[in-house]
């Protein structure tokens, strides 16, 4: 059994306690809400953000940060991203050294383009920083419904640690090194959710969302690898994976935003609907600032900033995708005919 401490009481926070507790470890949420501890300790369930799941009587709720981190052999960092950096800074003086950390959010930080674990390493360098994504919304992981997610760590040995906490038979997990892939191909996919479900809102069907999920994922990829991702990461969980399961999933805040912004609602009318933190509209600018600085096209990701800050139309948008320059699908790909010029030029 190990002491395991939840930095973050929402539905995702929430549904990988019940996974923990489920494995035989003593899980201790942490909240910064009083109200939401004091619904969890009495009702023994996120009513807003959970309803439906029961959480058991081992599982103990604070509100006191010092007593959520000290002394566990695990910390799960499950705060919203925006949350993400002044929340590492409160943990600082109570984390011990080389103490493992997880973090399960998804994001990027819009002003200094970093990603979550590069935060949290930055806040509190003395720690063991890793990273757990992938197609894993909190309903279905609640209802133990099965569920495969992929850890990314520094080391092997901190890899399958985490592993080995959290897998059981309704959870897969696996481990990788490329913890720099997981985070973009997490992060960026909720932007592309949101176009989807702009498209979805538009009432475009199964085509259009075939084509934002396909040309998504080769924005995405674009950037990831060049900024030292791997392909594997991207082709797997947390790559298209987690790309699929965002732009469909009834599930998916991202998508069910767009869908809103796509009817005619402002940005912040379908962020108050919601009611959830809608990750992909803080990381859409996030994500252009890296397309500018590694010279990468992402003409979706720019089309989505342009309806959510800029007052474009998603219906102008969806056009402006349509009509833009022709050009082949994979530009690295040869045609025989400029092989056999090759071969007679050789000759």
């Amino acid at each position: 059994m190990a002491k395991i401490g939840m930095i973050g009481a929402g539905s995702w926070g929430t549904a990988l306690a019940t996974v923990l507790d489920s494995n035989g470890h003593q899980v201790t949420v942490w909240s910064a809400l009083a109200e939401e501890i004091r619904m969890l300790s009495e009702k023994r369930e996120h009513t807003t953000k959970l309803p439906g799941v029961k959480l058991s009587e081992r599982i103990l709720f604070e509100t006191d940060l010092e007593q959520a981190v000290t002394g566990k052999e695990l910390l799960v960092l499950a705060v919203p991203s925006v949350f993400t950096r002044n929340t590492a800074k409160q943990m600082k003086p109570y984390v011990a050294k080389q103490q493992v950390i997880v973090n399960v959010a998804k994001g990027i930080e819009e002003n200094s383009l970093k990603t979550l674990v590069e935060i949290i390493e930055e806040e509190i360098p003395k720690a063991d920083v890793a990273v757990l994504s992938g197609p894993s919304h909190a309903e279905e992981v609640g209802r133990r419904l099965p569920t495969s997610c992929v850890v990314g760590a520094h080391t092997r040995t901190t890899a399958e640690y985490i592993q080995n906490l959290f897998m059981n038979q309704v959870f897969r997990v696996y481990t990788s090194p490329d913890m720099l892939g997981i985070e973009l191909g997490g992060s960026l996919k909720n932007v592309i959710a949101l176009a989807a479900g702009m498209a979805d809102g538009l009432g475009y069907g199964d085509n259009t969302k075939a084509a934002l999920i396909t040309r998504g994922i080769a924005e995405i990829g674009r950037l990831a690898l060049a900024m030292g991702a791997k392909y594997e990461t991207l082709s797997g969980l947390t790559g298209i994976g987690d790309l699929i399961v965002t732009c469909a999933s009834v599930h998916s805040r991202n998508r069910r935003a767009g869908m809103l912004i796509g009817q005619g609602k402002t940005m912040q009318e379908a962020m108050d609907e919601v009611q959830m933190v809608v990750e992909g509209v803080y990381s859409a600018k996030a994500a252009m600032g890296l397309a500018r600085n590694y010279g990468i096209s992402m003409p979706i990701i720019e089309q989505v900033n342009q309806v959510l800050f800029y007052d474009k139309s998603c219906k102008s948008a969806v056009q402006e995708l349509m009509l833009r320059d022709k050009k082949a699908e994979h530009e690295d790909l040869p045609w025989s005919e400029d092989a056999g010029r090759e071969r007679k030029t050789e000759g």
